[in-house]
């Protein structure tokens, strides 16, 4: 099971990539059989669709403003609230990620719904 401060770390580098631009050093965070389902709710992205997503929110030029410490877990979870900053639109965000044994994120849920857009 990954450590918290691995699991942590790699949340990190999740708010680092949107924030250099870098999506492919997003993606590589995830394993190759990764699920993202943002929103949760909404159909599940597996495979070149994660790719796909993440390549898509880089380039419409999302970033990511922690609006609280990350958090670990006693398992192998790490959530962590931040605010999306879009061109004309915020959105508030808990993300919930899972890890597998080599650290690589298998899961990615966020948790938003339309009461937490707003225009910005």
């Amino acid at each position: 099971m990954p450590s918290q401060e691995q699991m942590k770390a790699a949340l990190q580098a999740y708010v680092d990539g949107f924030a250099k631009g870098d999506a492919d050093s997003v993606i590589a965070l995830f394993a190759e059989d990764a699920i993202v389902e943002d929103p949760v709710g909404t159909p599940e992205k597996r495979g070149g669709e994660v790719a796909e997503f993440y390549r898509n929110a880089v380039a419409g030029g999302a970033k990511l403003v922690l609006e609280g410490p990350i958090r670990g877990s006693h398992g192998s979870s790490a959530a962590m609230p931040f605010t999306v900053e879009m061109p004309g639109m915020k959105i508030s965000v808990i993300d919930v990620f899972t890890f597998d044994e080599a650290g690589k994120v298998t899961s990615m849920r966020a948790y938003w719904g339309p009461d937490e857009i707003t225009q910005g």
